[in-house]
């Protein structure tokens, strides 16, 4: 008698999974390592492992309709003349021109001045448009010093020294040769349609030391009247806030490894950083280790999408948050209108990530003047307005259903992790239990 094992469904790797089978594939046949934007795509902790733990008896909700809570967020108030004042604690991070066309910076400038926050500029200068559309302007001194000039500085609101990106820490940024126009050359001082990497360091310091040097200067210039920020990668947080705060800096921002970038190497995007989640106490740590803790602003970024990231991001110890990609997606980016022309470059709307290439259906990450011209910065200065107000209230019915009347109020208290790696980076409860990881055992 003869037996047949019943046919079984063929079984694929979790380590060689199809993805990374085609990254071997790929990097086999053009010996180059592969280019993309956007943020990290793995799975780590994130704001979605906390929840809230809403007012109920031993808390006090607020009424919505009839009891304010408040929104409103001032910035660079430890040494600048003219401090940041924020109708909303949602701001725009730097995305440079380059990067994005002139219409996308000029409908952030838009978006954000409807809703009453602040834009940065990102590497290349700042443009016109970004200026007169911007109600308040941040402006970004890179390593790079691309489109940097003293009167720039004094037109901005703040400047903003940024030594690392969330993306790549350590790395600098691309520009791929076909994104770079005659004007974007002429104001990077730059070959037109040759590659470029930024540097990864600034050329004229390498230390703390150095970097309170380049703030005095930068006061001087400005005549101590602009707020003076001071970006991070996240990376090694308590360490780096405490250096930024020794340097001079009025506002920390700090950019965890899913923040986006708009080009950069995906081994780096991967591979190199902490999760925003994991970033946040250790910050605020050493801003209370300092006595700075609400004295120096810290300012949040990587993966914020909704109004509940924003409220944890606070509730952990941020004094605000800043967006990017999710910004370029209330604009109009990776929409499923334009599926088909994703589709002939080989992708599809929501995993659209090649921005490098400047051949972005929606017009807004590219230099080309036909796809350009699909995008109206008007309209979507109004999405922006429209996503920036909704994130807003969701801001307010958690804080009010915790019981505070200013977001700020907020506090770790509010909130409780789904797993042990959040529960350990945020330090908060275990939901169900009053044990945090590594601080020994707890009651209810």
């Amino acid at each position: 008698m003869s037996y047949h094992n019943p046919p079984t469904t063929p079984r694929k790797s979790a380590v060689f999974d199809d993805y990374t089978l085609s990254e071997i594939r790929r990097a086999a046949q053009t010996g180059i390592y592969d280019i993309r934007g956007a943020g990290a795509k793995r799975k780590v902790p994130h704001f979605d492992d906390l929840l809230f733990l809403g007012a109920s008896i031993s808390r006090y909700p607020l009424e919505g309709y009839r009891e304010k809570c408040s929104t409103a967020v001032t910035l660079g108030t430890r040494f600048a003349k003219k401090p940041i004042e924020l109708k909303i604690p949602i701001t725009i991070a730097g995305m440079s021109f380059g990067a994005l066309s002139a219409h996308a910076k000029e409908a952030l400038g838009r978006g954000a001045s409807i809703a009453g926050t602040s834009t940065t500029t990102g590497d290349g200068g700042m443009t016109p448009e970004e200026r007169g559309q911007s109600k308040t302007l941040i402006y970004q001194y890179l390593p790079s010093r691309y489109g940097m000039n003293p009167d720039d500085l004094r037109r901005a609101d703040a400047i903003e020294v940024v030594v690392g990106q969330g993306a790549k820490p350590g790395g600098g940024g691309m520009l791929l040769g076909q994104k770079i126009s005659d004007r974007v050359a002429e104001m990077r001082n730059l070959p037109k349609g040759i590659d470029q990497r930024s540097a990864c360091r600034h050329p004229d310091w390498t230390g703390p030391d150095d970097l309170e040097i380049k703030i005095q200067e930068i006061r001087e210039i400005t005549d101590w009247q602009k707020p003076i920020y001071v970006k991070i990668g996240g990376t090694r947080p308590y360490y780096d806030v405490a250096l930024a705060v020794k340097a001079g800096a009025d506002v920390v921002v700090l950019d965890g490894m899913q923040g986006g970038t708009a080009a950069t190497q995906e081994v780096f995007i991967e591979n190199v950083g902490l999760p925003t989640l994991a970033c946040i106490r250790p910050a605020v740590q050493a801003l209370q280790d300092l006595d700075m803790h609400r004295k120096v602003q810290l300012i949040v970024s990587g993966g914020i999408r909704n109004g509940a990231d924003v409220a944890k991001a606070l509730a952990l110890g941020a004094d605000a948050v800043a967006i990017g990609i999710a910004a370029l997606v209330a604009l109009g980016d990776n929409d499923p209108q334009w599926e088909g022309e994703y589709e002939k470059l080989g992708t599809t709307a929501g995993a659209y990530d090649d921005w490098h290439e400047g051949r972005d259906p929606a017009g807004i990450t590219t230099q080309d003047p036909e796809l350009m011209a699909r995008f109206d910065p008007v309209k979507g200065g109004r999405r922006l307005a429209n996503y920036l107000k909704v994130m807003t209230l969701e801001v307010q019915t958690i804080a009010r259903a915790c019981g505070h009347n200013h977001i700020h109020n907020l506090e770790p208290e509010d909130l409780c992790a789904l797993t042990l790696e959040a529960a350990a980076m945020a330090r908060v409860p275990l939901a169900g239990t009053g044990w945090i990881p590594g601080q020994g055992t707890g009651g209810f």
